[in-house]
């Protein structure tokens, strides 16, 4: 009950931005996919969500956790893109040319540079060259799936699990097209020299030539990236970027009927969302946004700030109003350090959430005198009881 009504509190007494007019994606807009999730890389806008958080299998999307774990270590300098590794019967057998499944064809028993496992895995999506890297890293592919998972977790990835490195039906590996989209933005950001392998139009290994399977690449769209999937019982999934003309997207959809079908909504989406929308900035670099209640300062409020411009990504068209507000845990107690996270600014537009924006204190408020203490816990406890009364007569017992 307390820790509702705390929550309840900073969200009524909290100061609100000034509503601005702004234009939210159209509501009849509707995806074919059964989940789906689609941001603008810059602000982070969220554009698109449908069943985001809905669990389902990752298949083959989850090579791209495993190429998260290998950029991570190359960038690390853990490995090399010149270290290589023995391929093992068992990946072979699972991921080579015996398996019929995707494959960069990898000899039984050579041993395969690391960079060439990588573009294995980035172009062809490669079984064989996932469950190589795995054993080579992390001696079995069970430790490195450990791995992945902790890795999923370190990014925010928090309803991610991955059995396998390979995305080979496990009956445990799981993800979201949430998940997916931060896992695409963190491949993409955090690892700029290795993510045009993504893009790369083919790859030759072992005297066999491959295409990319990316469908998108090629379609003028700006694609550079990701990865397919397909689960059965649960449809044809994908995770792609595109960049155009100073815009770039991420997008994640899982549960689609047909292969056909996935790359035609895919294109669509995106193209709706590079075509579709405008950059708005809401406010300038460290200016005030508003303010939160200080306890027993010397002051009775701190103004708050983003470290940085506040800007949303939203439609060109079909005005609304678009709404912000600052949540915080009421109130702030002295001393209030400056520069200090205090809160999270909420933009949403139609009651569907855009971006959330950290924010920090402004001044240092320090403690004051025992005669404002007193008062502020008067006002206090006077406050908590009316907010205690009108959450009880909200929520009925």
């Amino acid at each position: 009950m307390l820790k509702r009504l705390i929550g309840f509190c900073a969200v009524m007494l909290s100061a609100a931005s000034s509503a601005a007019a702004a234009e939210p994606a159209p509501a009849g807009f509707v995806t074919k996919a059964a989940q789906a999730y689609m941001i603008e890389a810059s602000t982070g806008t969220v554009l698109l969500a449908k069943n985001e958080d809905q669990a389902f299998s990752p298949a083959s999307l989850a090579k791209l956790m495993t190429m998260d774990i290998v950029f991570a270590s190359l960038k690390g300098g853990e490995i090399t893109l010149d270290t290589d590794y023995p391929v093992s019967e068992y990946a072979w057998r699972t991921g080579g040319a015996p398996s019929r499944s995707a494959t960069m064809f990898a000899a039984l028993k050579s041993r395969v540079r690391v960079e060439d496992l990588v573009k294995g895995v980035a172009i062809q999506g490669a079984n064989d060259g996932c469950i190589i890297l795995a054993e080579g890293m992390s001696g079995t592919e069970e430790n490195f799936a450990s791995a992945m998972t902790r890795r999923a977790q370190t990014l925010g990835m928090t309803k991610s699990i991955f059995g396998n490195s390979t995305g080979l039906p496990d009956g445990k590996s799981k993800t979201t097209a949430r998940d997916m989209v931060t896992l695409a933005a963190d491949l993409q950001q955090t690892y700029p020299a290795y993510y045009p392998y993504f893009a790369q139009a083919d790859f030759e290994w072992n005297k066999i030539f491959q295409r990319n399977r990316n469908p998108l690449l090629g379609l003028g769209l700006g694609a550079d990236g990701l990865a397919t999937g397909f689960a059965e019982g649960e449809g044809f999934s994908i995770v792609a970027s595109v960049e155009r003309d100073g815009k770039r997207l991420f997008l994640a959809l899982g549960g689609i009927a047909s292969d056909k079908e996935r790359t035609d909504e895919a294109k669509r989406i995106l193209e709706w969302g590079l075509t579709s929308f405008e950059t708005r900035q809401i406010f300038a670099e460290k200016e005030v946004v508003g303010s939160a209640s200080v306890y027993g300062g010397q002051s009775g409020h701190v103004d708050l700030v983003a470290r940085t411009p506040v800007s949303v990504y939203i439609p060109v068209s079909n005005p609304d109003r678009l709404a912000a507000r600052i949540i915080y845990r009421w109130p702030l107690t002295a001393p209030v350090a400056a520069d200090a996270e205090a809160g999270t600014l909420v933009i949403s537009a139609g009651g569907r959430v855009l971006r959330e924006v950290p924010l920090y204190t402004v001044q240092t408020i320090a403690v004051g005198s025992l005669t404002s203490r007193a008062v502020d816990a008067l006002v206090e406890l006077g406050e908590s009881m009316f907010f205690s009364w009108l959450w009880d007569k909200a929520e009925p017992t």
